[in-house]
């Protein structure tokens, strides 16, 4: 999630301020800020909807991440709220957005250039399509990244066409219906433009064009200056095509003093449009798919990946007691999980994925699991884990639980690409035996189990049977909100001392040591202490089962800098958790040229020999201007400790751009640090998924959906700065699809070899499937080897585009009288009838506006009828159709006297204002 913010702000720190379109343009009016304050006035508009129908008030104490999400998920539920999902959320947008000048940078119909109108809105349409698909199946990331793209090339039509030239104001509706038509415009052989010999004229659209409101958009050419005659240039250095006659451009992408108006007037039509758009999303997902989707939602997801086997009926029974824990012990808390996920496995099969909001639902899943089947030890462990990491939201934290080694130990290597991409924490609950050490390197053992919960973050906690019922506090601990990790380490044995700095804000924290044979000693900052064998001391309780030691901090605890000595005759792990709102997000990121250049996340690893680039986004309680930042490094988490300090760039707004030189070699994490201005103390906070670098290199770009029963063809490059020879070539997708690729590529150092992969979707796969794919290089003897994960959408051809219309019949509001104060004792009516036509059906029918009661016919009707009734004092209704493709139709009425249906506007709270340019941009 590259933070395209932090990319505009860069511009201002590095070359001054300049308005424009663009992802690294700076000032008031970019992609991302345009992309920002859309979003940031439907999330509002939707959280005070959820808040009315919940019966509170929505008033956020103040401008930050943190205190809207706090207000949207509403007062009466306690515990720590996160603003890091909500932002994770945004940048992944904003991102999306800012990725298509670097992926697409020549395709006309991605900018609506060179007048490719119906193209453009075909993307549009697509995408549209492919987002209300994609939420229907809970794929929100997919939905996500569609929307940024389809931002783009929306918002780009009011900066590259002549709409505002044109005199309009107004958003084009059309361009996100395609059952209205694209009308009025120029053909190839219409002359557009008149020449600008200076290159920044006013508006050089010819007068005939702009008396017969013809539509037209500049040509652009980055490798020709060629172009129909007479026709507009896009205009700017990077446009072959400005120096052809006429010469010149009408882009409104950055705002100078020749077309400070016609920009202004771009901005403000862009903004309403991407408004539109998301409106419409909005409607067909409702109201909490919707915040689902932007991240607003409690952070806690509960996700189990269960052995079913047949010696697993103990371990099946403790899982489902801990789900039933959750369920009654965290109910009305932030705490309370925003989604159940389960996923159980065997041998052969595994799956499905269950997944569920509604506890109860959770619960009757979780009954039904039987321990059956199995025979021989191994188990298809890793294929359940790989179905977890695809269909769970970033950043979740899942628990395994099996007695047996894994089958499918080849998908290793995918379930560490998985993890690095989706950042998830994985913790497992070995309860076997643990066996010979394997044979070969084909084989494996549950030492891979801990290879992948420490490249995690995770736990790997190994106990009996009988045992499991006390280790499973780990699960009530981390399937928090807000939680957060202050340290983490791996070492093989010795004696060894770990400082960790504890703040104030810190809440609930939990020591885990997972290891045999092994003695500590915890000690605060006023030097008392306290030893392992104290299982009640000064400081906190020590509990013990199996290879885990937790340490469960006392309320009471002092911030300042505490430590832990700890010695071991055996390999251990050490991590330290709590709950707070203070923390960061983070990707490794690289920079790309072209007409607008920018950062783009990077998929796969860092490359070696090269200083690694990161883009972070730090969160207080109050917002970035409630800390501190301090020094920001990379450190290494096993073996000797190696801290490779950065170079960073504080661009406001809690942004950061951090560059390493040198960076460590082996596995590492991110830390921060810095000082919460609120309460005056020091703070701490690690990444806790593990990166390392390679000197290979693979570049793939998904481009669009593919239709069920179709091929999607993925072209890929890879490229090593290493030895050349032969690389082999491994690809694999969550939904068991058939894959065609090359099983090998010859490299040659320094240079990309280019394939093919294949990807045969199954005519039955369900509309909205999100497919994620893994595709992996390995040098021949296997030393290095490099990884980018892939998500396409799978939607059907879609022929119904018809919005359900809606007609008022009748209306009773006599009684209704003039003077407001006194509706109280009187009440009105409307009946409305609902039709899809020839459409697919109406889905839902719900109340958008108004506070009466609304009830509809049967859905099933080809004629439903709608009857509302409301007191006088509440004098508008608005409902929304629905059908089952997602097309929303409005039903509108108000019975105050010379009233119509509100004009879509962009007039912002105070307090939204600050959050818009808290998060967005700054002039």
């Amino acid at each position: 999630m590259t933070s395209v913010l932090g990319i505009a702000l860069l511009t201002l720190v590095l070359s001054g301020p300049v308005m424009a379109f663009v992802p690294i343009g700076g000032g008031a009016s970019t992609h991302v800020s345009i992309t920002g304050t859309a979003l940031l006035q439907k999330v509002t508009e939707t959280c005070q909807s959820v808040a009315e129908a919940a019966g509170h008030e929505f008033n956020p104490t103040g401008p930050s991440a943190e205190e809207l999400v706090q207000a949207c998920l509403g007062p009466t539920a306690t515990g720590e709220v996160s603003g890091a999902k909500f932002r994770s959320a945004l940048q992944e947008i904003y991102t999306q957005n800012g990725l298509v000048d670097r992926d697409f940078v020549n395709s006309v119909p991605h900018h609506f250039n060179s007048e490719a109108f119906l193209e453009g809105r075909g993307l549009i349409i697509e995408g549209i399509v492919a987002i209300k698909a994609n939420i229907r199946e809970e794929n929100f990331q997919a939905a996500r990244e569609t929307l940024g793209r389809v931002l783009h090339t929306l918002q780009d039509f009011y900066s590259h066409s002549n709409w505002v030239e044109l005199g309009y104001t107004e958003p084009y509706i059309n361009l996100i219906r395609l059952d209205l038509p694209l009308e009025n415009l120029a053909d190839v052989n219409t002359a557009t433009c008149r020449d600008c010999a200076s290159g920044t004229c006013p508006n050089s659209i010819l007068p005939n064009i702009l008396k017969e409101k013809k539509l037209t958009s500049g040509y652009m050419g980055i490798f020709s200056a060629a172009k129909p005659k007479g026709k507009c240039s896009h205009g700017g250095a990077a446009d072959l095509t400005s120096t052809a006659e006429p010469r010149g451009g009408i882009s409104k992408d950055e705002r100078r003093s020749d077309n400070v108006d016609l920009h202004n007037s771009a901005v403000n039509a862009a903004t309403a449009a991407s408004l539109q758009l998301l409106d419409d999303i909005q409607l067909a997902a409702g109201d909490i798919d919707f915040l689902r989707m932007m991240g607003i939602a409690r952070s806690s997801v509960v996700c189990f990946v269960i052995d079913t086997t047949g010696s697993m009926s103990d371990d099946i029974q403790e899982a489902r007691e801990v789900v039933y824990e959750i369920i009654n012990s965290k109910k009305g808390t932030q705490d309370e999980p925003s989604e159940y996920i389960l996923v159980p496995f065997n041998d052969p099969d595994f799956g499905p994925m269950i997944r569920t909001t509604d506890p109860d639902k959770m619960k009757k899943e979780i009954s039904k699991l039987k321990a059956n089947g199995g025979g021989d030890p191994p188990e298809m462990c890793l294929s359940g884990l790989q179905l977890a990491l695809t269909g769970s939201p970033a950043s979740s934290h899942i628990y395994v639980f099996t007695d047996a080694i894994a089958k499918d130990i080849v998908l290793k290597d995918t379930i560490v690409a998985l993890i690095r991409s989706t950042k998830s924490t994985v913790s497992f609950f070995m309860t076997g035996p643990s066996g010979r050490r394997r044979r070969d390197l084909r084989a494996s053992s549950f030492e891979d189990y801990k290879d992948l919960a420490l490249a995690s973050g995770g736990q790997a906690i190994q106990v009996s049977k009988s045992q499991l019922p006390q280790a499973t506090d780990v699960i009530l601990d981390t399937s928090t909100s807000a939680l957060v990790t202050v340290l983490q380490r791996a070492r093989n044995l010795g004696q060894e001392t770990f400082p960790f700095m504890l703040d104030e804000s810190l809440k609930n924290i939990t020591i885990y040591i997972t290891g045999k044979a092994l003695t500590f000693t915890l000690t605060n900052p006023a030097g008392v202490s306290q030893k392992h064998n104290e299982a009640s001391g000064n400081l906190g309780t020590i509990h013990t089962v199996g290879n885990l030691w937790r340490i469960r901090f006392h309320a009471d605890k002092k911030t300042g800098t505490w430590q832990i000595n700890i010695n071991s005759k055996q390999p251990y792990t050490l991590k330290v958790t709590g709950q707070s709102t203070i923390t960061f997000i983070y990707d490794f990121v690289e920079s790309f040229g072209g007409p607008h250049p920018g950062y783009a996340q990077l998929s796969g690893r860092p490359q070696a020999g090269q200083p690694a680039t990161l883009m972070l986004s730090v969160m207080g309680r109050k917002g970035p201007s409630s800390m501190i930042i301090g020094p920001v490094a990379l450190v290494t988490v096993s073996g000797p400790e190696t801290v490779r300090n950065s170079t960073t760039t504080d661009m406001g707004n809690g942004d950061i751009l951090m560059t390493v030189d040198d960076v460590p070699e082996g596995e590492f994490v991110v830390i921060l640090k810095g000082t919460d201005k609120v309460s005056g103390s020091e703070f701490q906070r690690q990444s806790t998924t593990q990166m390392s670098v390679s000197k290979v290199n693979i570049k793939a770009v998904v481009d669009s959906s593919v239709e069920p029963g179709k091929a999607f063809n993925l072209p890929f490059s890879v490229m090593t700065q290493g030895s050349g020879g032969q690389y082999s070539i491994s690809g694999r997708n969550d939904k068991g699809f058939t894959m065609t690729y090359p099983s090998n590529l010859t490299l040659t150092t320094g240079q990309y070899a280019n394939s093919i992969m294949i990807i045969s979707t199954p005519a039955n796969t369900q509309s909205g499937t999100d497919i994620t794919v893994t595709l992996e290089a390995k040098s021949a003897s296997g030393v290095d080897s490099n990884y980018i994960v892939l998500r396409i959408s799978v939607v059907s051809k879609i022929t119904d585009f018809v919005q359900p219309l809606c007609e008022v019949v009748n209306v009773l509001a006599d009684d209704c009288p003039q003077d407001v104060s006194q509706c109280e004792p009187f009440q009105w009516e409307l009946t409305a009838t609902l039709t899809d036509g020839n459409g697919t059906g109406i889905e839902t029918i719900s109340l958008r506006q108004g506070r009466g009661n609304l009830t509809t016919t049967s859905l099933s009707d080809p004629i439903i009828q709608a009857n509302y009734t409301a007191s006088c004092c509440s004098q508008i209704v608005e409902f929304v159709a629905v059908d089952t493709i997602g097309n929303v139709g409005k039903c509108y009425h108000s019975i105050v006297r010379s009233a119509g249906p509100p004009a879509l506007t962009l007039s912002l709270p105070l307090w939204l204002c600050l959050l818009v340019s808290a998060f967005v941009t700054r002039t």
